[in-house]
């Protein structure tokens, strides 16, 4: 039991050590209609228009807190409290890959196609994970985020 007492007061001091990345990721945002499936609904959540949930969202200050669930998906904090809603009700089936999604005080950002219970208010282009990239994925935990809006066009260019 001292041993391991001895390597959790370690493995403590070692993270107060750490120092946060200094890295800032820039991730273009869609919100525009067709990739932000859920605006509308969290507008109405919000009491917000769309377009100051889109706003608001990309003003923050973000911090990526772990990358998991799936290869190169960020779980990321610093989400204005002002848009801080619940999981869906009902999770979908598949979210497009990109989307850029928020529960709670969070935002997620789907690498691929898959499920999920987040409500979806925008898309980004960037591939966020390549297994044949180094590093695989676009995000490290303790990077800082920045949400960039771009029109339709701009996405279209940049994917």
């Amino acid at each position: 039991m001292a041993e391991l007492a001895a390597l959790l007061e370690e493995c403590l001091r070692a993270a107060g050590r750490a120092k946060p990345s200094s890295r800032v990721v820039e991730v273009p945002v869609c919100y525009e209609p067709e990739f932000a499936l859920d605006l509308v609904e969290v507008a109405s959540v919000t009491g917000l228009n769309p377009e100051d949930v889109s706003r608001v969202h990309a003003s923050g200050e973000h911090r990526v807190l772990m990358v998991g669930f799936a290869p190169g998906q960020p779980y990321i904090g610093g989400l204005d409290p002002a848009l801080a809603v619940p999981r869906r009700a009902s999770p979908r089936v598949r979210v497009p890959a990109g989307s850029v999604a928020i529960a709670n005080g969070q935002t997620a950002v789907y690498p691929f196609e898959i499920s999920g219970g987040w409500s979806v208010i925008g898309r980004t282009p960037l591939a966020l994970f390549d297994a044949f990239r180094d590093p695989p994925s676009v995000f490290s935990p303790g990077d800082r985020v920045r949400f960039v809006p771009v029109s339709r066009a701009e996405f279209g260019r940049l994917r």
